[in-house]
């Protein structure tokens, strides 16, 4: 039997990158659990995506549904035949309503069975019915419904493309026709493209500026946002989570770097990085001794034109935010961390369990009675640091640069503590004591950490 292969590609508004990974894998399932329930054989089956679209690509499915034989038991053979052998009305009742003929039944252990033969439907009619459940059956975790349709999506379909090789698999979704027809790059591209064969989808995106396949399109950022950085001279840090996620907000990288003021290394490295890679998407660069440097790499979804002011505006924007942290540490240094601490009593813990203040209270206290149970296993000065640390733990959720810098909790209240004379073991308890902040990371390595 022949193979063919299948693409659908679902078109829409910008979809948010963080959902991007889990609706590609759902959409494989989906296909799957619904090609082998439709009885269409099938090979490899590949997710693609981009901000604009949700593509699935099915090599190896077989022409048409694979035929099948299926048994149904009757009344018992006493029951179907007359004492002269021939069908009862029973049995000729049951071969009719199996759409057989009563001479074709067949008898084995004492009862009478219809074999019913199914033959299998070809795989352009069974799609046509399968895509559109496919695409109904995707589940999102924020729905749109726009105009006055029932149907709800993650973002508004603007197209659907549906090729069994070179032919449209025709059904409708949403007042959306399904066809042969693609869009490019918003900006790069002429607009709408054909793709003349599922095959060639990959090949055709790509020449109207859309990198479709996200592995082939994650190769070209990391390398390019690497080799920007050894133009710079620098070493350009890349996290896995801000890489995933600038991956799903181009459809065409191009990666490019730009420059602060040199002033705003004077604050903790993470008070820098934070607003750069958190707010801004951008990654940060550092020297061969792995010393921030004042340069930062970002990717733009579009081509080489007009660097120059892609540039100066992300300049602009991140000047801003930096400003900002700038403002926040000096505030925030005219107070000691300790002089915080005692605004806490506004800052509600639980309604039923106090503020933070009196959690605060309560840790020392879980800190005081677990020591005096350790014993002679600990020191005296690890005692007194973890008490003080303890003291000192949450006195940073009230300042501003965490207000403003969530993300940042524990770590100011870290690089707050040295700057306030406090000894090295407290101030990385304080940072360590939120650790693993999430799944991977890092454990706590001092004795402090309670």
């Amino acid at each position: 039997m022949a193979e063919k292969n299948l693409l659908l590609e679902i078109g829409t508004e910008e979809i948010p990158a963080h959902v991007m990974p889990p609706i590609l894998n759902q959409l494989k399932t989906l296909a799957e659990k619904n090609l082998t329930d439709a009885r269409l054989k099938f090979g490899e089956v590949q997710t693609l995506g981009t901000p604009r679209r949700l593509a699935l690509l099915v090599k190896g499915i077989a022409e048409s549904q694979a035929d099948v034989e299926e048994e149904k038991r009757g009344p018992s053979v006493k029951i179907a035949f007359d004492a002269e052998g021939k069908p009862s009305k029973a049995a000729i009742g049951f071969a009719r309503g199996q759409k057989v003929n009563a001479e074709d039944l067949v008898t084995r252990d004492g009862y009478v069975y219809a074999v019913i033969h199914q033959q299998g439907k070809p795989a352009a009619e069974i799609l046509k019915t399968l895509l559109p459940k496919i695409i109904c059956d995707l589940n999102f975790p924020n729905n749109m419904h726009w105009g006055n349709l029932d149907f709800k999506f993650i973002r508004p379909l603007r197209w659907i493309v549906a090729l069994l090789d070179d032919e449209v698999i025709p059904f409708e979704v949403a007042n959306v026709k399904s066809g042969n027809t693609s869009r490019g790059h918003r900006v790069l591209s002429t607009g709408e493209f054909v793709i003349d064969n599922a095959v060639n989808y990959v090949y055709t995106c790509v020449k109207n500026f859309v990198i479709v396949d996200q592995d082939q399109r994650r190769k070209m950022i990391t390398a390019q946002i690497e080799d920007v950085a050894k133009e710079r001279g620098g070493i350009a840090e890349i996290s896995d989570d801000l890489l995933e996620e600038v991956l799903y907000l181009v459809e065409y990288p191009t990666a490019l770097s730009g420059n602060f003021e040199t002033k705003y290394l004077s604050l903790p490295p993470e008070a820098v990085i934070t607003p750069m890679r958190d707010h801004q998407r951008y990654f940060p660069v550092k020297d061969a001794a792995g010393k921030l440097m004042p340069i930062f790499i970002t990717v733009r979804n579009g081509g080489k034109d007009y660097l120059d002011i892609v540039q100066h505006g992300n300049e602009r924007v991140l000047k801003a935010r930096l400003e900002d942290a700038q403002f926040f540490f000096n505030e925030d240094r005219k107070k000691t961390l300790e002089q915080h601490r005692d605004k806490l009593k506004t800052v509600v813990f639980q309604e039923s369990l106090g503020s933070m203040y009196q959690k605060t209270e309560r840790l020392i206290k879980l800190c005081e009675k677990i020591s005096d149970m350790l014993g002679e296993k600990i020191s005296a000065d690890d005692r007194k640091n973890t008490l003080r640390a303890a003291e000192l733990s949450k006195a940073d959720l009230v300042t501003g640069m965490v207000t403003e810098f969530t993300e940042l909790q524990g770590v100011m209240g870290r690089e707050y503590a040295k700057l306030d004379g406090e000894n090295s073991e407290v101030a990385t308890a304080i940072d360590e004591h939120y650790m693993p902040r999430f799944a991977g990371d890092a454990q706590p390595k001092t004795t402090e950490k309670f």
